[in-house]
């Protein structure tokens, strides 16, 4: 019996002497492991990152995040850029638009007025996240902006009532507000703009709000041909005649031929025909006949000629 009690704790003392080694064992084979694990979820990291940044250009576009001021995310815009229009809605189900993109009363008209009453939901284009929520008297009024993933922001104003708050995160379709006349309105509608980089581009070429609808799954921007589209886009999916002009070609034809104006300046023109004076041009054209001389260096005396190319903003 005694014996046997020698022998048990012999090999009790055995077993546990052992242990160190084993869970040293252990830790050398799990070591290895480890490090394959740490490289699977760095890769892993590292792909969600890739995807995120496919997913989300807008990350690289923007340097900074401002609920402060609408137009202060002015930065390099790319010579071309691919903006999805996937997972899409429409900010209103109106098909009305009472004003188009570019060139009115004198001034740069930013984005597209639908014909809204007060009280009617405005929705998110897009996902996205809310950057600027607030209230502008002379200008916007009650107006939201959203950052989306795609890349672009846009801009909801005229609103009787914003429904979302600054760093806000919301999916397209998602309510923002409601329809109003506050701020410089005169009639209850929706301004809506979309914008790159902090640059107004027109809403025209990538909503359809007649059909309710996107143009497509993407649009490609292009500095080279912008005001050629932005000229054909007004005059298919915007205001009947408030475009160049009253016939496609024309539009085209205007639009090709100043080719180097800026798209940030916006530059107008307009072809001058048969009988047309400066006055009745600048009366057409929302301007003044002082604001058409300067532009264009002509005197109260200068004989227009038809087909003779005028830049009226």
């Amino acid at each position: 019996m005694i014996q046997k009690i020698k022998t048990f704790a012999l090999l009790a003392m055995i077993s546990m002497s052992s242990l160190p080694m084993m869970g040293q064992d252990l830790l050398a084979h799990q070591a290895p492991v480890d490090r394959r694990m740490k490289a699977v979820d760095s890769v892993a990291l590292q792909r969600l990152i890739d995807f995120d940044n496919l997913e989300n250009p807008s990350a690289d576009l923007y340097e900074d995040w401002d609920n402060m001021h609408a137009h202060s995310h002015v930065t390099v815009l790319p010579d071309s850029f691919r903006i999805s229009l996937k997972n899409f809605c429409m900010p209103t189900t109106s098909r009305v638009l009472t004003s188009n993109f570019g060139a009115r009363w004198g001034r740069q008209h930013k984005g597209l007025d639908i014909k809204v009453y007060i009280g009617d939901t405005i929705r998110a284009a897009f996902a996205g996240k809310v950057r600027v929520v607030r209230y502008e008297g002379r200008g916007y009024g009650k107006y939201v902006v959203i950052r989306h993933d795609n890349g672009l922001e846009t801009y909801y104003a005229h609103m009787s009532k914003q429904l979302v708050v600054e760093d806000q995160e919301v999916r397209a379709g998602d309510p923002i507000g409601l329809g109003g006349n506050t701020g410089r309105s005169t009639g209850s509608h929706l301004h809506f703009e979309t914008r790159l980089c902090g640059v107004a581009l027109n809403p025209a070429l990538m909503f359809d709000f007649r059909n309710q609808d996107v143009v497509d799954d993407y649009y490609v921007f292009h500095k080279s041909s912008y005001q050629r589209e932005s000229a054909v886009a007004n005059r298919l999916r915007g205001v009947s005649g408030m475009s160049f002009g009253n016939d496609l070609d024309e539009d085209v034809e205007l639009a090709t031929a100043a080719p180097e104006a800026s798209y940030v300046q916006e530059s107008r023109f307009h072809k001058v025909k048969r009988g047309e004076t400066l006055y009745s041009i600048a009366h057409k054209r929302g301007t003044t006949v002082d604001a058409i001389m300067k532009l264009n260096h002509l005197k109260k005396n200068s004989k227009l000629r038809p087909g003779q190319i005028l830049k009226f903003n």
